[in-house]
């Protein structure tokens, strides 16, 4: 089990500081999205305020961690929350959890949260960041009530809108970048429609030169060098309804 401020998870389960170094790149402190997209949704849909009366996690959910792939700034990784702290940190902000579903929404939180790393390692391949020891997660913030321009878009095209939004910073060499990730959830067919799947929207912010400079360049790859017989690359994983 994993201990110290080095080894916590890359948002802030206990607060709404979801820049601080011990928090994971899921905000589970303004929105139950997990078990929101499992079926089983908070009292009021956004999370109640904090009761210090609540009570401690059963005793029977493991403690043990997993270590993410996604590297830290001072040359670790970041480390998903066990079972029982996931458990704490939701009944702390009111969003009534269950014991039974923690064995299946840590696995889909921390998966989800390793693809949209693999995602956004796609928009930084050949940016030159393996000069440096490679790229690394920054900080990171949960935003589920901000709608990204996008998102707004393809609501506007009959999608259904983000069950959450994160903003996620990285360094590569001394140029930090911030990347947005829609999280959408779909289903996982007709073999098995019951099932849960998810869709990532990875993409750089267009709030500085370099993420205009890599959506440009993604552009370019993907329709006008289609164009001219060139592969194009792929990227994120588009929502669908």
């Amino acid at each position: 089990m994993a201990s110290g401020s080095a080894d916590k998870c890359p948002v802030d389960h206990s607060s709404l500081a979801s820049s601080s170094k011990d928090a994971c790149p899921v905000d589970h402190s303004t929105r139950s999205s997990w078990t929101s997209v499992l079926g089983r949704r908070s009292q009021d849909g956004h999370g109640a305020a904090e009761h210090p009366d609540t009570p401690a996690p059963p005793a029977n959910l493991p403690l043990d961690r997993e270590t993410s792939s996604i590297p830290r700034e001072d040359g670790s990784n970041w480390v998903y929350p066990s079972q029982a702290q996931f458990f704490a940190a939701m009944a702390r902000k009111n969003h009534n959890p269950n014991e039974t579903d923690m064995k299946v929404v840590v696995p889909i939180h921390n998966a989800v949260n390793e693809r949209a790393w693999q995602e956004i390692m796609k928009w930084e391949a050949n940016q030159g960041g393996e000069k440096c020891g490679g790229v690394k997660l920054i900080s990171f913030k949960g935003r589920p009530n901000d709608r990204s321009p996008r998102a707004r878009w393809y609501s506007l095209l009959g999608y259904s809108p983000p069950f959450d939004r994160h903003d996620w910073v990285v360094e590569r060499c001394g140029t930090r970048m911030r990347y947005v990730i829609d999280f959408y959830t779909g289903h996982g067919g007709a073999a098995n429609p019951r099932n849960v799947s998810f869709f990532l929207d990875v993409r750089p912010a267009l709030d500085g030169w370099e993420g205009v400079r890599l959506r440009t360049e993604r552009f370019w790859q993907r329709w006008v060098g289609s164009l001219w017989g060139q592969p194009a690359k792929q990227g994120g994983l588009q929502p669908k309804h």
